[in-house]
């Protein structure tokens, strides 16, 4: 408890430089190609194709979830999928790729990982703005329950927080585990109902899948821009669980996070 207390307030107090750092990342990713930063819409938008055309038309041929279009549902739920893959796998590598950035600025090593995060949230709302506007045209305006969306914006951060404490700290000691996690995101984007319904799964399955954070944040974004309802409300339990699931992850990461980041030059 003492370390995620103290790595909260690190990141309190260094919030700004945070933001300033986040903001440098994002501009100096742009430089040196033709079209900057809008490789960063244009990527996650091939993929979105190639997913909508091999399962929406080639495995469910075109049938939709529901009373939803399956590359709306699709759509929905992929757009915030991107922002955790990366603020995963970027924020992973933070820590042993950047710390030389100590010896020139002094701040917290606990801030690397959140501005690298942060760096990936700016693409994240790009993508997102772009999104809400193609569902606008395809029969999903905006409703009331996009006020929900901050809810799960806060949610997720605070959870990309804490597991890339985890994992930054352990690629640190050793490199492999940045190898090992790209292996698992990929697997994690195939067996999460993001391409696929849930509904697919047997009851008992549908509930093993639940256990997984991410699910909770894919379908919380789904009833925001879909209209589908208030998810935190109706879902009082799995709320619960999520919070519970964030706040441990947070506590962990901070606990090893301070344990060993005195040692980390000794692993590079």
């Amino acid at each position: 408890m003492k370390s995620a207390l103290t790595v909260l307030n690190e990141q309190i107090r260094n919030f700004f430089l945070a933001r300033r750092l986040s903001l440098y990342e994002f501009r100096s990713a742009a430089t040196g190609s033709y079209l900057g930063a809008a490789w960063e819409v244009i990527n996650p938008a091939i993929q979105i194709m190639i997913y909508w055309f091999v399962f929406g038309f080639g495995i469910r041929q075109r049938e939709p979830i529901g009373d939803i279009p399956y590359f709306q549902w699709m759509f929905s739920g992929i757009l915030v999928w991107f922002f955790i893959n990366q603020g995963i796998m970027r924020g992973t590598k933070s820590v042993y790729s950047k710390i030389k950035m100590l010896s020139k600025m002094n701040f917290p090593m606990s801030v690397i990982p959140s501005y690298v995060i942060l760096a990936q949230f700016y693409p994240h709302l790009i993508l997102l703005g772009l999104g809400i506007l193609v569902l606008q045209f395809t029969g999903y305006p905006v409703s009331v329950y996009y006020l929900q969306l901050p809810i799960y914006t806060a949610i997720l951060l605070v959870l990309l927080l804490g597991m890339t404490l985890i994992t930054s700290t352990l690629a640190t000691i050793v490199r492999d585990v940045q190898m090992l996690l790209q292996s698992i995101m990929r697997m994690l984007l195939y067996l999460s109902p993001i391409l696929w319904p849930p509904t697919l799964l047997p009851e008992s399955w549908q509930t093993a899948v639940k256990i997984n954070p991410f699910y909770y944040i894919v379908e919380g974004y789904r009833y925001s821009l879909l209209g589908e309802g208030w998810y935190f409300l109706e879902n009082p339990v799995y709320t619960v669980y999520m919070v519970g699931v964030v706040l441990i992850l947070f506590m962990i990461g901070s606990a090893l996070h301070v344990k060993f980041r005195s040692q980390f030059i000794d692993f590079l």
